[in-house]
């Protein structure tokens, strides 16, 4: 029988994280970070969040480093907005899907003009 409870709250953090890190103030944390997954461990205890920057891997590294600072700020806040008992434990994974699917449509665009100059 599949877990809804998992994959709902999953979708909730990855909704609240988006707008929580708009909020902080920390230089290392990038501007241009989007939440591309969140995946909650069955027991609830954890929770993996890929975070990916538009700037590049660099920035997402550095912006990795602002997020753990501030992880007791971002658990607390998710078990206020989210009315949890227990806020699962935050670990941020730098995820570079973003940048490699704008690698890929570059490469598709350059594709199309070379096949339409022929």
């Amino acid at each position: 029988m599949p877990n809804y409870k998992v994959g709902r709250l999953s979708e909730d953090i990855k909704r609240e994280m988006s707008a929580l890190i708009r909020e902080l103030k920390d230089p290392r944390v990038s501007k241009m970070l989007s939440i591309v997954r969140c995946e909650v461990s069955s027991d609830l205890s954890h929770c993996k969040v890929n975070v990916s920057a538009l700037e590049g891997e660099a920035a997402t590294k550095e912006s990795i480093k602002g997020l753990q600072s501030a992880s007791g700020f971002l658990k607390r806040e998710l078990s206020n907005r989210l009315h949890l008992r227990k806020c699962p434990e935050l670990h941020f994974i730098a995820d570079n899907s973003i940048a490699y699917s704008a690698k890929i449509n570059d490469i598709l665009e350059h594709l199309d003009h070379h096949d339409s100059d022929e």
